[in-house]
């Protein structure tokens, strides 16, 4: 029987679903900002698969499945720019601008990082595209012979850390501007940032949703200029 599950996709499936939706159901009922789902997701995935002693291949059978979606998810990113259209010819300047400076200073920052830390060529291939959706970000990491596991834990990473402290940031930094608010959460912390900035106002979440497409075409253009 046992045999039988971890043979199964159906294992890795319902296994991320049922802890996404406890997820949920626990940021509904506590409000706690850092009661994240995709946090809660993944630790409580971890827990049942070490406290079963179930090896993560098993697992992999059927996460495999939801990761064949990030292709799909990134050609949305392209529709929601086109629905934002109006804004984006509103805020063209800012945009252009904030958006490139914003993927350049991630990119840049983190490669002279690692270039000063001596890090391997994997593991700066793979925190390179940080700031990145996961699905550019994968294939950013694995154009450039990175380890994707550790791309995809700093994407979570810092997505988490515009989740949670955007309107802080905001503050901290005088910045009033919603498009300069929008502009700054998508560019560093893509989707689960670009939550928050959605909370923040309707002007801030269109030009978060814009600059995680736009950065992330710039951020796949200028990683074939940054050597590894």
């Amino acid at each position: 029987m046992m045999d039988a599950i971890l043979a199964s996709p159906l294992l890795g499936l319902c296994l991320s679903a049922a802890t996404f939706a406890l997820g949920r159901w626990i940021q509904r009922k506590t409000g706690w900002i850092l009661a994240n789902p995709l946090i809660i997701s993944a630790v409580l995935s971890i827990a049942f698969l070490v406290l079963l002693d179930i090896p993560y291949e098993a697992y992999a059978l059927g996460g495999d499945f939801i990761n064949l979606m990030l292709s799909p998810v990134t050609a949305i990113l392209a529709l929601g720019i086109y629905n934002q259209r109006a804004v984006l010819r509103r805020y063209f300047v800012p945009v252009l601008v904030g958006c490139s400076v914003g993927c350049a200073s991630s990119m840049l920052s983190v490669w002279g990082l690692c270039r000063l830390f001596g890090l391997d060529r994997a593991v700066t291939a793979a925190l390179l595209p940080k700031s990145c959706t996961t699905a550019i970000a994968v294939g950013i990491a694995e154009a450039k012979g990175g380890v994707v596991a550790i791309a995809v834990a700093c994407v979570i990473a810092t997505g988490m850390v515009g989740a949670v402290g955007a309107p802080a940031f905001a503050r901290w930094f005088h910045i009033t501007d919603p498009v300069a608010q929008g502009l700054a959460v998508g560019a560093s912390s893509h989707a689960l940032g670009t939550t928050k900035a959605r909370e923040m106002g309707e002007l801030q979440g269109a030009m978060s949703s814009i600059a995680i497409g736009i950065c992330g075409l710039m951020a796949v253009i200028l990683a074939l200029f940054l050597p590894v």
